[in-house]
C-alpha cells in the first residue's frame, strides 16, 4: 500500500480530469464581458454621435439640403446688406427731386444700377434709389417688431404654461382681449396718438398688439415640455424654477416659436407697408416701400412701373421670410423626417 505522503504522478492525478468549476466559468465570462463592455464604450467619434442625436443638428443638416432654404437665405442676406449699406448699390440721392425727369418716360434698362434704371416717380426722384433705401425702414420694422413680440409673448406664454393656475387664467384672459383687437385697426388708433410717426412709433404700435400669437404658441409648447421625464427628475433633485425654465424647458420649447416668428416677420413688413399706404404709418421724409406705393397710385395709369418696382421689392422680401419660415418648420418637425 503506498505511503500517503508519496506524490502521485501527473498523468495519474485525478484532479486533472475534473471539469472546470462554476466559479472558474463565471470568472472567464466576467472577463470576456468586461472586455466587450470596454470595447463598446470606446466611440470612434463622440462629436458626430452627439450631433446626430441633437434636434438642431438634424435641422441644420436638413436645411442645407433644401433649395427653398438656400434661396431664401441668399435673398435675406442680400436684403439685409442693402438695408445696412445702401450706398454700395447706388450713389444716387433718393430724395433728390428733378422735375426735368419725366415720369412718363420708360425706364432706361441700359442705365444699369443707374438713377434712371427703374425710371422716375412723379416728383422726378429715382425709383431705383428709393427702392434700395426703402429696404432699411421696412426690414428694420419687421425685425424689431419680431424681436419685441417674441420676447413679450415668449415670457408671457412661458409663465402661463409653467406656473398654471391663476397666473395661466389671468394671462390667457389678457391674451383673449388683445386677440379681439384687429392688428391694423388697433395700430391705426395707436399711431394717431403719436405726434410724429416714424419707424419706432410703428414698431411700438405693432409690438403692443402682435405678441398674442407667440404667447399662445409658447404656452402650449411649455405645457408639453414640462411633463417630460427630465423636467420631473430635475424638480425632484431640487432644481430651482429659474434653472428649470431657462435651462431645461426653454431650449426644448423654443422651436415652434422660432418657426412662427420667422413667418410672422414677413407679415409685420406687410403691416408697415399697409399703414404707410393708408397714410397712418411712415411718412415723408422717411423712405419706405409703402410710402412709394401710396404716392404711385396717382400716376398708375400713365406709368405703372412707378408702382411695380416698390411693390415687387415688398413682395420679394415678404416671400423670402415666409419661405425661410416654411423651411425651418419642416426641418424642426420630427413628423416630417
Amino acid at each position: 500500500m503506498p505511503d500517503r505522503n508519496e506524490s502521485i504522478p501527473d498523468d495519474h492525478d485525478p484532479l486533472r480530469n475534473i471539469a472546470p468549476t462554476d466559479s472558474d466559468h463565471l470568472d472567464y465570462v466576467g472577463q470576456q464581458g468586461l472586455a466587450v463592455e470596454q470595447e463598446t464604450l470606446i466611440e470612434p467619434d463622440p462629436g458626430k454621435r452627439e450631433q446626430a442625436r441633437s434636434l438642431w443638428g438634424h435641422a441644420w443638416r436638413d436645411l442645407r439640403r433644401r433649395p427653398i432654404f438656400l434661396i431664401s437665405a441668399v435673398l435675406i442676406v442680400l436684403l439685409i446688406l442693402i438695408a445696412i449699406f445702401p450706398s454700395l448699390f447706388t450713389s444716387t440721392d433718393p430724395r433728390a427731386s428733378d422735375l426735368t425727369n419725366d415720369y412718363l418716360r420708360r425706364p432706361d434698362w441700359s442705365d444699369f444700377f443707374g438713377a434712371g434704371w427703374f425710371g422716375y416717380d412723379g416728383q422726378g426722384r429715382s425709383i431705383y434709389a428709393r427702392v434700395i433705401y426703402g429696404a432699411r425702414a421696412s426690414i428694420t420694422v419687421g425685425i424689431c417688431v419680431t424681436l419685441a413680440v417674441t420676447l413679450l409673448g415668449g415670457l408671457a406664454g412661458m409663465s402661463a404654461g409653467y406656473f398654471g393656475g391663476w397666473m395661466d387664467a389671468v394671462i390667457s384672459r389678457i391674451t383673449d382681449i388683445f386677440f379681439g383687437i384687429p392688428l391694423l385697426l388697433g395700430a391705426l388708433v395707436l399711431l394717431n396718438a403719436f405726434a410724429t410717426r416714424n419707424v419706432w412709433s410703428v414698431v411700438i404700435a405693432l409690438s403692443f398688439l402682435g405678441w398674442t400669437q407667440l404667447a399662445r404658441v409658447m404656452r402650449g409648447s411649455v405645457i408639453t415640455v414640462k411633463q417630460s421625464d427630465y423636467v420631473v427628475a430635475g424638480r425632484a433633485l431640487g432644481a430651482g424654477t429659474g434653472r428649470l425654465m431657462f435651462r431645461h424647458i426653454l431650449p426644448n420649447a423654443i422651436a415652434p416659436v422660432i418657426v412662427v416668428a420667422t413667418i410672422a416677420l414677413g407679415g409685420y413688413i406687410t403691416a408697415e407697408a399697409t399703414l404707410s399706404f393708408l397714410g397712418i404709418g411712415l411718412q415723408d421724409p422717411t423712405i419706405s416701400w409703402g410710402v412709394d406705393i401710396s404716392s404711385a397710385q396717382k400716376v398708375i395709369r400713365q406709368a405703372p412701373f412707378v408702382l411695380f418696382f416698390p411693390a415687387a421689392a415688398l413682395s420679394i422680401t415678404v416671400l423670402a421670410f415666409i419661405m425661410m419660415g416654411d423651411a425651418v418648420r419642416d426641418a424642426l418637425d420630427p413628423k416630417l423626417r
